[in-house]
């Protein structure tokens, strides 16, 4: 779900465009998701563990009180779900349980701006068949492990092959290495996270929520690497190609004004 939004009198070029992304964190419990989308938005910190559960009692994530309406939202977003699968999942939650937290970030890129709509999900393993709920429509995955917890690689691996298998080649993945200021504890080498990240056409990157290291770098990569995405979809649409793919992505490119013809012709809308 990515929106490009072009300001009057930007004409063909990018800068001052408005993007809109959605990301979604994805991996095991305690591998540190909340932590980085924490640091990353308000640069806060807890050494406390709070799973993303108990994030979601306090700040009533997409599951709660208001359970439909969150949901019609998602579909009025383009990323909605069933409505037996609404009723199903609702139904089966205390109305105080969530299973994603959302935040939202705003930057300024080489003049285009950029709206970040980032889940953060809970990692049990019992909501892993929550998981399409979250990353449907879903421009960037972060996908997270806990360098000292092999374990938790070979679960980022399961949410590659996923996403691929439901969302194809067009999602950017990264994939992260958090906690390396536990190095000295380290079970995942970087040379095998590295080359198995290269292998999927993922980016790899190295991050410490707790040190506030590598994190701009991650999500301003992203961002830029969403950006090149968009633009691709834009001008294969504009090229009348046919091998886009499906909508799934909602790329949009909206002008305040038409563009004029060169005929000297009335403009007209198509």
């Amino acid at each position: 779900m990515a929106t490009a939004t072009s300001g009057a009198g930007s004409g063909s070029g990018t800068a001052g465009r408005n993007f809109s992304f959605k990301v979604v964190l994805l991996g095991e419990g305690c591998v540190g998701k909340t932590s980085l989308v924490l640091r990353y938005c308000e640069n806060k910190f807890n050494d406390k563990h709070i799973t993303t559960l108990q994030v979601g009692l306090a700040g009533g994530g997409l599951f709660g009180s208001a359970c439909h309406s969150r949901f019609s939202g998602l579909a009025e977003g383009g990323g909605g779900v069933g409505k037996d699968m609404e009723s199903q999942i609702c139904g089966s939650l205390s109305p105080s349980i969530s299973m994603a937290s959302f935040l939202t970030k705003k930057l300024n890129i080489g003049g285009k701006r950029v709206n970040l709509a980032i889940w953060d999900t809970a990692g049990q393993e019992r909501f892993h068949a929550l998981g399409p709920i979250y990353y449907r429509d879903s421009n960037g995955a972060i996908l997270v492990y806990d360098i000292t917890d092999e374990d938790s690689f070979q679960k980022v691996k399961n949410w590659v092959k996923e996403l691929r298998k439901m969302l194809g080649n067009e999602i950017c993945l990264c994939i992260v290495g958090n906690k390396i200021d536990l190095d000295k504890e380290r079970h995942v080498s970087i040379q095998e996270a590295e080359m198995y990240a290269e292998s999927v056409g993922a980016k790899h990157y190295h991050t410490s929520a707790k040190q506030n290291k590598g994190i701009e770098e991650l999500f301003l990569d992203l961002c830029k690497r969403m950006i090149e995405t968009a633009q691709v979809d834009e001008k294969a649409r504009g090229n009348g190609s046919s091998q886009s793919g499906p909508t799934r992505r909602g790329v949009q490119i909206i002008d305040d004004e038409p563009p004029v013809q060169s005929s000297g012709g009335c403009c007209s809308s198509g």
